[in-house]
């Protein structure tokens, strides 16, 4: 048997990874933090305090509320910061950096001084001496260019130059200018932007709106706090330190002319971890009031970390004098981890009014608790063209509805409605029926929150005539109760997709999760609604508490083996194109991994997809918790000999990415050459051919299973691999190439 250098040194590679990991498995699956939120994307910089170089910059100058304050975080009352230099009512100021403090009048402007001592030198040549007289300081007033408002302060400066002057010898005095003098006159000129949007309550953006991390909230979206700041990075990457992240703070409210009497009452709900991550005991939730006069924030109220429970209501009098002014403002903000998205809490219906009383702590609202995701059974989106071909009619037989009854009395449900289209153009309509919703009962218990299940499989579906590669279709939904809601959160408005991928998931993620140990699998089920071939994986991998994006893995198709368990494997990376966890960057941004060779891998209709690490490490797939088919999540400890349930509920990230038509000649292209011959047909149930550009009559062929072992020598140009067990194996001719071909045995 003749190998060349290079193959013996990969197989040797491959061998040595194999052996190593067989002894190293680990028992467990992990679930851990995110350490970036990719949902906040970066907007462009506003001027706040703090700020670096404010020349050409804004100032907001903030317009104030009147009672009463109600925000549900149904919609986006953050303030938006995006004024124009031309916009109306935008005014600016040009200021100088050096002031004559006497008259406040700027100095010239090439003024310029030094804070070390400058003087004159009078030098004697006939004694070879000289006398230094140190120069009178000017008194100066200098502005800090670094934030808004500026900090000016008088200091008391010297000329930027030195004269040297030689006795007796006229015309002879010398000017010497200190290079890069400390202060020299500069200008900036600051816009001022007022801010007229009622509608908006906060000034900051820290905390984070979303409808994902709150656990059974009261109605559509909540406000989570954290250690990720505005733009979804950590305030301080890879670091132990706790201390304040997340701010939340109102505009500045009237409160003139109140009293104690008037009785304000602050209202919200709150709740800690939900669906995100635990906050320790001595993390905190604060809240702060602002007495304006005495320009000064004090303590209120605050909560310790804790392990989910359902929200709970806090209500803070407003009694001090201090606080009754116009400018009142109050905030919010959490203590802990600073390195991603830790420690979190969440919060929702905050509510300053007047003439309210201890026991007034109810939020009379009929919502919904979350929002739809797909009108289809099982999954968020799948390829338009198994759908529109598919004869059964794959619309949701159990579509789930929860909605909470905020009122403090019975209500009956009025009717609601589903409906779905393309522009102006509708396709479909549901009704919600009023019973179904309260689980055969006219009327919703007073504070409780109601889950219910439609059959939409008897009504209309997506319109099957539709040409094109992928689809999308507008979805709305509303439920109501007889009582009038006060704010829109009984609406909830999605985009069904049909892309050429299945997805369980809504495109974001709670958490990272993924099995620890050398040679463990992660594996999720699918069933297609027809059999097709996969071109890739896409998967949405997010950064943890551990940077793993240079760890290995290799790519794994799975046929189902008939009780719900991956059976022989239909495709995997070779030991020489392994792949690395690679984090996105944007919302729902999916890294698509191709199959190598550009091939294409059959698939029965019901499948799995993963992978099989190299690495002791999690690697930190996205489990969304907000649906849970973890009932589709298997992951392997021992090699794939046994298989386990996810023990975390929620759905992989990982979605199967298919051609768009089915390919019945699988593998590489006929005229495709890898390494300088091709195995067809590949996969391979029985026999195996050979071809190559030039002749292989007499050449060796040499073919290795999965572990680099030499299981086959021929010189025959067509072999049967009909005992061979279905699997992985590597053919080499090196007469040819020294590069291996991969080949499945199905």
């Amino acid at each position: 048997m003749f190998l060349t250098s290079k193959i013996l040194n990969n197989m040797k590679r491959f061998l040595l990874i194999c052996l190593i990991s067989a002894t190293s498995f680990a028992q467990q699956m992990e679930i851990g933090p995110m350490m970036r939120n990719v949902h906040l994307s970066p907007r462009s910089e506003v001027l706040k305090s703090g700020n670096t170089g404010i020349d050409s910059t804004f100032i907001y100058v903030s317009d104030t509320l009147s009672l009463p304050f109600f925000d549900d975080f149904s919609s986006n009352k953050f303030q938006q910061y995006s004024a124009q230099f031309n916009d109306p009512g935008v005014t600016s100021e040009l200021y100088y950096r050096l002031l004559d403090p006497a008259t406040l009048i700027p100095f010239a402007v090439n003024a310029s001084f030094s804070n070390g001592a400058t003087f004159k030198r009078t030098y004697d040549s006939t004694s070879d001496t000289f006398v230094d007289s140190v120069f009178a300081t000017t008194a100066v007033k200098v502005g800090d260019f670094s934030s808004y408002p500026i900090n000016y302060q008088t200091e008391d400066l010297y000329p930027p130059y030195y004269i040297y002057d030689t006795i007796g010898v006229p015309d002879v005095r010398d000017t010497v200018w200190v290079t890069n003098p400390t202060f020299i006159q500069d200008s900036a000129r600051v816009f001022f932007a007022p801010l007229n949007d009622q509608n908006a309550h906060w000034l900051d953006h820290q905390a984070y709106l979303n409808e994902r991390f709150g656990f059974n909230p009261r109605s559509l979206g909540v406000v989570t706090f954290d250690g990720l700041d505005e733009f979804g990075y950590p305030y301080q990457i890879g670091t132990s330190v706790t201390n304040y992240a997340d701010k939340l703070t109102s505009k500045p409210l009237n409160l003139a002319g109140f009293t104690a009497e008037d009785s304000l009452y602050l209202s919200f709900l709150v709740q800690p971890e939900g669906l995100g991550d635990i906050p320790e005991v001595g993390d905190s939730l604060v809240l702060e009031l602002y007495a304006k006069d005495l320009d000064q924030w004090f303590r209120v109220w605050s909560i310790n970390g804790d392990t989910t429970y359902n929200f709970k209501s806090a209500h803070i009098p407003i009694k001090a004098a201090k606080y009754f002014k116009k400018g009142f403002q109050f905030r919010f903000k959490n203590y802990g981890s600073l390195a991603g998205a830790l420690d979190h809490f969440h919060l929702d219906y905050v509510h300053l009014r007047t003439q309210s009383f201890l026991a007034d702590t109810l939020f009379k609202d009929f919502a919904l608790v979350y929002p739809l995701n797909t009108l289809l059974k099982t999954y968020t989106s799948v390829p338009w063209d198994h759908y529109k071909q598919s004869t059964e009619n794959h619309m949701s037989d159990a579509l789930k509805v929860l909605v909470h009854n905020g009122s403090q009395n019975p209500e009956n449900y009025l009717n609601g409605s589903i409906s779905f289209g393309q522009g102006a153009t509708n396709y479909g309509n549901f009704t919600l029926q009023g019973f179904n919703l309260a689980e055969q009962q006219i009327n919703y218990a007073p504070r409780t929150t109601h889950t219910s299940f439609h059959d939409l499989s008897l009504g209309s579906e997506f319109p099957k005539n539709l040409t094109g590669n992928e689809q999308t279709f507008e979805v709305n939904m509303a439920v109501s109760a007889q009582f009038p809601n006060d704010v829109n959160n009984d609406q909830s408005t999605f985009t069904q997709q049909f892309y050429n991928y299945y997805s369980y998931d809504d495109g974001s993620a709670e958490a990272a999760f993924g099995p620890t140990g050398v040679q463990s699998r992660l594996a999720v089920s699918y069933e297609a609604y027809e059999p097709d071939s996969l071109i890739g994986i896409a998967m949405h991998f997010v950064p943890s508490v551990t940077d793993v994006s240079n760890k290995l893995f290799l790519m794994t198709v799975w046929a189902d083996d008939g009780t719900g368990n991956p059976g022989a494997v239909l495709y995997e990376d070779d030991i020489f194109n392994t792949r690395s966890p690679i984090y996105g960057t944007t919302q729902n941004m999916f890294i698509k991994y191709y199959f190598t060779d550009t091939m294409k891998v059959a698939v029965p209709s019901k499948f799995f997809v993963g992978w099989r690490q190299l690495d002791q490490q999690r690697l930190n797939l996205g489990l969304d918790r907000n649906i849970d088919h973890s009932d589709k999540i298997k992951f392997s400890v021992d090699g794939g000999g046994s298989w386990l349930n996810s023990p975390f509920e929620g759905s992989a990230m990982m979605r199967p990415i298919f051609s768009t038509s089915l390919d019945p000649i699988l593998g590489v292209k006929p005229t495709e050459f890898i390494a300088g011959f091709r195995c067809y047909p590949n996969p391979v149930n029985d026999e195996l051919q050979f071809q190559s550009s030039s002749t292989l009559e007499n050449e060796l062929k040499f073919i290795y299973d999965g572990a680099g072992r030499l299981i086959l020598q021929t010189t025959d140009n067509a072999i049967s691999l009909g005992e061979f067990q279905s699997g992985i194996y590597f053919v080499s001719i090196p007469s040819i190439s020294s590069k291996p071909v991969k080949i499945i045995k199905q």
